[in-house]
């Protein structure tokens, strides 16, 4: 018997019909015009302007990861935002670093988190970060006919294993394809230079605050060689948005942390520019 939407105190039969665990599939079958995906796409010419975040870097040391991004978003040469949020958590133990079409990509984030949610109220248990991983694949799939008109979405996912005991790092393309990343990762538009910098200066045997220093380091040469790369702004008190993930959950560094490691890199660079030299051998 359909339940009657009008009456008070009475859910819509949508809500009372069974179905899988995901509320992407729930959209998909009773609202599918909600999804991101399925939005008619108006005819384009030309590069749309629309703000883009940039640089995102993760790294794993032996408790958990770390996933940090930049505070800059960009509207082609043109600085939109100086302190925009690019790192979310996704759940208790992982999180998502966005990069690209700013106001889609939060917008993908938020649905993914109901998405999680979603799961663990139906089946009363979290999906397994390997999982959580896929889904996040499907939804940048979806997203595919708005990456094609230069609306592209590229997050960076990291979380901590609960089953493997460790902190595992996600990269994506703009087709939603998946990989598993060894130690450290960066995506956006410096994500070059951060990774040189990570190469150069990533050991497995990081202690957390090595780890939290190496991804700031990172940034900070992102910024140095890429534009679009918002570095700590002292003058403003923008500081990069740092996150942890241990076996404890997710954890953001308060901004009095995370600026004592921004203003030591900084203070660092006013004697060497360049930041910290790797060994030749």
């Amino acid at each position: 018997m359909e339940a009657n939407p009008r009456k008070p105190g009475r859910l819509p039969a949508a809500f009372l019909t069974p179905g899988s665990s995901s509320f992407m599939d729930f959209l998909a079958e009773h609202e599918p015009e909600l999804l991101p995906g399925r939005r008619p796409l108006p005819p384009v010419q030309g590069a749309i302007e629309a703000p883009h975040g940039t640089t995102i870097v993760a790294a794993s040391f032996p408790g958990g990861v770390v996933l940090a991004g930049d505070r800059r978003a960009t509207m082609g040469n043109i600085i939109a935002q100086r302190d925009i949020e690019k790192v979310f958590p996704a759940d208790e133990y992982s999180a998502v670093g966005i990069a690209g079409t700013a106001g889609l990509a939060v917008e993908m984030v938020k649905l993914f988190q109901l998405e999680l949610e979603h799961f663990e109220k139906v089946e009363g248990t979290q999906l397994s970060l390997e999982g959580k991983a896929n889904r996040l694949s499907t939804m940048i799939r979806g997203n595919l006919g708005m990456a094609l008109q230069g609306l592209a979405i590229i997050p960076l996912f990291a979380g901590w294993d609960t089953d493997r005991e460790k902190g595992r790092i996600f990269s994506y393309d703009i087709t939603g394809g998946r990989s598993e990343e060894r130690g450290y990762a960066a995506t956006g538009s410096g994500s070059v230079f951060a990774r040189g910098a990570l190469k150069k200066l990533y050991r497995e045997d990081l202690t957390e605050r090595q780890a939290l220093t190496l991804v700031v380091q990172a940034l900070y040469d992102a910024a140095d060689d890429d534009s679009a790369t918002g570095g700590p702004d002292m003058a403003r008190r923008i500081y990069p948005v740092v996150t942890v993930i241990t076996d404890e959950g997710f954890r953001r560094l308060p901004e009095d942390e995370s600026s004592e490691i921004s203003r030591a890199v900084h203070e660092r660079r006013l004697e060497e520019p360049d930041g910290p030299r790797a060994a030749l051998l």
